[in-house]
């Protein structure tokens, strides 16, 4: 196949409006406003946050709880500030911490994490001096739990998110096309930062470039059609990420991250997990915890999407998918090693939602740990990233190669620890390195949607 038969998709999220305001002027008319400052000051009757802005604009507010937080909906702001202007000192009595950043194409999103129960008294956005520039301020007062959860059941409801589109003439190209169609999932963007390490280095950045670059690659390559969830710093809702790779249909899924751990700087190394009820240790329950928890960090709310498991040719299916996930992670771990640092225990598995595809093998690749000064130097490198994203071209190409020749699973590599594992090999345990595999996950035909 040659290289002009590949193509590069890029697929992202359309999303209703959320706020009735003023009817303004089309994108293309107006400049987007910018935000320039942020600043905190704390009184007797609560705390102010305000915004420097560049021009004025429409604003709303409303909170949620579980967890506890105030949203402020926004048109979309260039936020020239300072990732990590929303770190609050310990001891404010109402605010833990805030985030900005873009929420879809055309909006922005200000999440407030509160201390206690709040109501936000005022929602301005006023002149500061002569000609545009303005200043959005946003004043909460304390509240107690009943009024609070009075204030959520009174706030407009937000919008569903709308099912995840492609640019015009993208399904078609997916829906009939002769290469495996392989989805990249960079983790979190836009309001919802993921980890933040050192330096005030972003999980979102890092998984965003590391993310262009191996599609880049396996575009370049010419033997696959690649899809990217989000195609710029823009929040993907969970179940949205895993829509992208279903309406796809998509032969694989992987979605890359970073992790962070306080007080732990010397973690170190990748970790590659795939879905599991059962999660393999408490490490891969923790991380699955949190990345579960990215919707709810932009400020939506959302539920998983539950399967009718008793469903036979479902639990099949899916029986089916993960035996190909479970190889194409020991086949990622055998290639990585030869060029990059692993953890530990690189094999795991937890209830990822964004792995819940029952018909698309997925596999969750955590590129190491940004609260580690080595692995988040090695992270920003290029040079490195150039050579990591090349391990995984090989090991996309080891996965498919003899499928696509004979429709048998591909051999993985050699392991991390010397063994050769074939494809009825039993998986390490939560000690070792991920779930067992049963007689019954035995590999089977190439999955046929």
């Amino acid at each position: 196949m040659v290289a002009s038969t590949a193509s590069l998709l890029w697929l992202g999220t359309l999303l209703p409006a959320h706020a009735e305001g003023p009817v303004l002027p089309p994108a293309a008319e107006q400049a987007v406003p910018m935000a320039v400052g942020a600043k905190l000051d704390h009184g007797r009757a609560g705390t102010r946050l305000s915004l420097d802005l560049s021009s004025a604009l429409v604003a709303k507010a409303y909170v949620l709880e579980a967890t506890d937080r105030v949203i402020i909906d926004l048109p979309e702001v260039n936020f020239q500030l300072d990732p990590g202007a929303g770190r609050v000192p310990a001891g404010d009595t109402l605010i833990r911490s805030f985030r900005f950043g873009l929420f879809a194409p055309g909006r922005s999103r200000i999440v407030i994490d509160l201390a206690a129960p709040a109501t936000v008294a005022r929602l301005s956005c006023d002149p500061i001096a002569d000609g545009d520039p303005s200043r959005l301020a946003v004043e909460l007062t304390k509240t107690d739990r009943a009024a609070f959860h009075k204030a959520v059941l009174a706030a407009a409801p937000e919008p569903p998110l709308a099912a995840a589109v492609a640019p015009a003439g993208s399904q078609s190209a997916t829906t009939g096309s002769s290469t495996p169609v392989i989805v990249i999932d960079p983790g979190h963007g836009g309001v919802d930062p993921g980890a933040s390490g050192l330096n005030g280095v972003l999980e979102k950045d890092v998984v965003f470039d590391f993310a262009s670059k191996l599609a880049e690659k396996l575009q370049a390559s010419g033997r696959y059609t690649v899809v990217m969830t989000r195609a710029d710093d823009t929040f993907v809702s969970l179940n949205n990420r895993v829509k992208v790779a279903r309406d796809a249909n998509a032969a694989l899924f992987v979605s890359i991250h970073a992790d962070a751990l306080a007080g732990a700087a010397t973690v170190t190394g990748a970790t590659v997990y795939t879905s599991s009820d059962k999660a393999s240790d408490a490490e891969a329950a923790r991380v699955a915890e949190a990345e579960n928890r990215a919707d709810s960090v932009a400020g939506v709310e959302s539920a998983p999407v539950v399967p009718d498991v008793s469903d036979i040719l479902f639990d099949l299916t899916r029986r089916e998918t993960r035996t190909y996930s479970h190889l194409f992670q020991r086949t990622l771990v055998g290639y990585w090693q030869k060029i990059a640092r692993l953890n530990k225990n690189p094999e795991r598995a937890a209830g990822f939602r964004v792995l819940q595809a029952p018909d698309v093998p997925s596999v969750l690749l955590e590129l190491g740990y940004l609260s580690s000064e080595k692995d988040a130097k090695t992270l920003t490198s290029p040079e490195w990233r150039d050579g990591a994203t090349a391990s995984i071209v090989n090991a996309v190409d080891m996965f498919f190669a003899p499928r696509q020749s004979t429709g048998s699973i591909p051999p993985a590599p050699p392991q991390h620890d010397g063994t050769a594992p074939g494809p009825g090999a039993q998986a390490r345990t939560s000690a070792g390195e991920g779930p067992a595999m049963t007689s019954r996950d035995q590999p089977g035909p190439a999955i046929n949607r």
